[in-house]
């Protein structure tokens, strides 16, 4: 008997040769939670665990054709973007998600975990008004709160204001992480009107390269599943918490989480 397809999800993201971030850390992610994961190349690196050496952006025409030929035939029931490096690719990815009835999950990479660059400074005007009003959860750091919004966020008081600012630009939920402040791990969800405080304890682990990336493609497969937000959310914080745990060392700089660390635990 032929199995059931599993639910789709779709990740419009660069690839991170090194393996840690970007698609291959989405792919991993989706595996890891039960869904089909799928992919649309915006951009190649040459990257490893010290550093981006170099970026080289896709035509808009071969990510059009890529998402169209995915959509078209396969459907999904999410979509996540992560790295989409200039306004043109910013602007063409926006206008496909406008036509596509699926949640959107929008991570709006602007700087690696090393702070190499990974958007153009004359990309940011189109991620505040043709992409972000396209997301139903979007996912910032506070480092891309500051690029997008202005607001800087120092302690976990900011956080509101920080939401307040994202939410005026259009998504329908603000996800704003504040894993780079002191103390407990802490994320702030809110649509303007409901409110969650999401909480972890920090590990003391410095091997959390494509954290970000894998949050957001966790928070789309639990969507694809049908959780509602608050939930989804709730779900993919709690998995990426395990990851981070369970980061390890890999080349001579900052190792990835692990995206199979459940199958991992020992007694498994």
């Amino acid at each position: 008997m032929t199995r059931q397809a599993p639910p789709r999800v779709l990740t419009v993201a660069g690839s991170d040769s090194g393996g840690g971030a970007g698609i291959q850390a989405d792919l991993k992610a989706m595996l890891a939670l039960g869904v089909h994961g799928m992919s649309v190349v915006t951009a190649v690196t040459a990257q490893n665990s010290l550093g981006v050496q170099g970026a080289w952006e896709l035509p808009v025409e071969a990510v059009q054709a890529q998402y169209r030929s995915v959509v078209d035939d396969i459907g999904v029931q999410a979509v996540k973007t992560g790295m989409l490096a200039s306004a043109e690719l910013v602007e063409a990815v926006a206008d496909l998600l406008a036509g596509t009835d699926a949640p959107v999950v929008v991570d709006p990479v602007g700087v690696s975990k090393h702070g190499d660059s990974l958007l153009a400074a004359s990309a940011l005007e189109s991620v505040r008004g043709k992409l972000l009003p396209t997301a139903t959860v979007a996912t910032p750091n506070l480092d891309e709160v500051v690029q997008l919004t202005g607001v800087r966020v120092e302690s976990e008081t900011d956080l509101s204001r920080a939401a307040d600012a994202l939410l005026d630009l259009g998504p329908r939920w603000a996800l704003i992480k504040g894993g780079h402040l002191a103390g407990d791990a802490v994320d702030l969800l809110t649509d303007g009107t409901e409110t969650h405080w999401l909480r972890a304890p920090r590990h003391d682990n410095r091997h959390t390269h494509g954290t970000g990336c894998t949050l957001a493609s966790a928070v789309a497969a639990e969507l694809a599943k049908g959780r509602d937000v608050p939930g989804a959310v709730s779900a993919a914080k709690a998995y990426v918490t395990g990851a981070i745990a369970a980061g390890f060392a890999l080349g001579g700089g900052i190792g990835p989480v692990d995206h199979a660390w459940e199958r991992h635990r020992p007694g498994r």
